[in-house]
């Protein structure tokens, strides 16, 4: 069990830049980092991460970038000249694609977190055949990111129900990063392995990245604050055990 000390990362998805500031303003850079995805920096550009970082935020730049080694390549180095705290590629780029990620980062002056995005949270068994994948979800998580780890990167995008396994096969330190984070009796969304909090923690995941169950609670700031005092009483326990 992971004893991150600030391990919720809330998603900014807003259509723009004065919503997510707004929400945003609400929030302590030292009780949880924030996501800024393709949505809002679309809407808003890297401007967006600027006025973030110069809030105290850590931001992890999700724009899951998947193309050519070189471009990729050089659309990390941009991002970790920026100051972002972690950024994610898809590991089905290939090696040539993660070493060429690896290798850009590598330079910059406070390296980010790199991260492999293996199986999106919202696919399931039944439609990994429909992009060419066979085996089940969790063969194709641990092939992936097996290679990614091999590739150099940090760690990888994962379901929390996959953390058992990755930490077994691929050790403590390869950081787990787990979205589909969902409160007891929260919809479901368009996520399909879905893992609460504790659960999440519990199952081997670093960092969970959680978005509507905080975003649209009637008070995100209480419900961010319960989050985090449950899993301070869980990290206590742990050291206590």
């Amino acid at each position: 069990m992971m004893l991150n000390t600030k391990p919720v990362i809330i998603v900014l998805d807003y259509p723009d830049a004065k919503s997510a500031l707004d929400f945003a303003a609400h929030l302590d850079p030292a009780a949880c980092r924030v996501k800024v995805g393709k949505e809002l920096h679309t809407a808003a550009g890297p401007q967006m991460v600027d006025a973030l970082m110069h809030r105290g935020f850590d931001v992890f730049l999700d724009l899951k970038f998947h193309d050519i080694p070189n471009t990729v390549a050089s659309a990390c180095r941009v991002a970790a000249s920026q100051g972002v705290w972690m950024l994610n590629v898809h590991a089905s780029g290939g090696s040539r694609m993660m070493l060429a990620a690896c290798e850009a980062v590598d330079f910059a002056s406070a390296r980010p977190l790199l991260i492999g995005v293996t199986v999106l949270t919202s696919l399931s068994d039944a439609e990994l055949p429909e992009i060419g994948l066979v085996g089940s979800t969790a063969d194709n998580v641990l092939r992936l990111a097996a290679l990614t780890k091999a590739c150099g990167l940090d760690g990888v995008v994962c379901s929390a129900q996959e953390a058992p396994s990755l930490k077994v096969a691929l050790g403590g330190a390869f950081q787990l990063v787990t979205p589909g984070i969902r409160l007891e009796g929260d919809s479901k969304g368009d996520q399909q392995r879905v893992v609460t909090p504790l659960d999440a923690i519990k199952m081997g995941a670093d960092y969970l990245v959680i978005g509507r169950s905080i975003s649209h609670a009637s008070n995100p700031v209480a419900t961010l604050q319960d989050i985090n005092q449950q899993l301070a009483a869980l990290r206590a326990s742990a050291v206590l055990a």
